[in-house]
């Protein structure tokens, strides 16, 4: 195995354009104590109100917390959530120049009322429609304006279905980065699920694989090699990573070798945002050339460890690299 202290320093000097689609993850939290007499609801007492950046953005936080410089494209409305949102950016030490803004669609914001720890409802406010011709070419613009400004060490696909990575889009980035050498990461959802063709590393979730192929599909080893072997045969990516939420992780490598990474003990607080913490840790050891079974194991732990808080945060460096070493030496134990 390779010394992980010189790979987590390494992570600093990487450059990951992040392209795909950005929201507003909106937290209303408060107390309930009473029902509704207008209707058998809860009666939020609203206490504190919170926005933070989700989607393509959450994973654009991850990269920054590994040390890695993000460059982060996608396309937003002119309302006024995307002044909150490109306010945000900066307060985060991440750049606004790759966001494009337009008339033509809505800023996504996903809020969500918590009260006394418990998630009681979400309320989505969002685009789904593909970018028009004018907003796709300024958008490619941009993308190809970095690319030959910075020297980028990884792409990654971050997909939610909101219309910003259309299939053109997408074909029209890969083929600039492989036109460019560089690898490819790709977190699919389940419109444009086949557009991948040639991307390095694909990583969907079992549900999106069950929803995508005929096929009867388990987290069991042999039936999730089965099922890498048909989305190779379809795509032709080297390396497939699998999420199974509680199960871990499947991965199997360019030569076709498979295992299944189980998940080590947490106490769960919430899943939101976990994927996008898996694909960004998923993404840096690509683009050094780690061997995908320290990636998976790696991914795994960064997915684990954020799933012990509450809400959509980025993942802790200094914590991941000492629960990867004691994972290594066969001591890591939580409760």
């Amino acid at each position: 195995m390779s010394d992980s202290s010189q790979f987590f320093e390494q992570f600093n000097d990487l450059n990951v354009l992040v392209v795909g689609d950005v929201m507003i993850d909106r937290y209303l939290t408060g107390n309930v104590d009473r029902i509704s007499p207008e209707a058998p609801v809860p009666v939020v007492h609203l206490k504190d109100r919170n926005n933070r950046l989700g989607g393509a953005a959450n994973v654009a936080l991850n990269l920054k917390a590994m040390g890695a410089t993000p460059y982060l494209c996608s396309v937003v409305g002119e309302d006024d959530n995307a002044k909150v949102f490109l306010n945000l950016l900066p307060k985060h030490q991440l750049s606004t120049r790759g966001i494009i803004q337009s008339k033509e669609r809505v800023t996504t914001v996903k809020t969500r009322v918590i009260a006394n720890a418990q998630h009681l409802l979400r309320v989505d406010q969002e685009d789904t429609h593909d970018l028009s011709a004018k907003e796709e070419e300024a958008y490619l613009s941009n993308i190809r304006d970095l690319l030959e400004s910075k020297d980028i060490n990884v792409i990654l696909f971050q997909d939610y279905n909101k219309g910003v990575l259309s299939y053109s889009v997408i074909r029209a980035i890969i083929l600039d980065a492989i036109k460019r050498d560089i690898p490819t990461a790709v977190d699919p959802k389940f419109k444009n699920f086949w557009a991948y063709k040639h991307v390095t590393l694909f990583k969907p979730n079992l549900k999106e694989i069950k929803a995508q192929l005929e096929q009867e599909v388990k987290p069991e080893l042999e039936t999730l090699r089965h099922a890498s072997s048909t989305i190779k045969s379809k795509l032709g990516n080297s390396l497939t990573m699998i999420t199974l939420s509680e199960k871990g992780l499947f991965v199997e490598n360019s030569e076709g070798e498979a295992r299944m990474v189980p998940t080590q003990p947490r106490l769960i607080a919430d899943v939101c945002g976990a994927g996008d913490t898996v694909i960004s840790i998923a993404s840096l050891c690509l683009a050094l050339g780690i061997s995908p079974e320290e990636t998976a194991l790696l991914a795994n732990l960064a997915g684990g460890q954020v799933c012990e808080k509450v809400g959509v945060v980025p993942v802790d460096k200094h914590q991941l690299q000492v629960e990867f070493e004691l994972l290594k030496a066969g001591k890591f134990a939580k409760s």
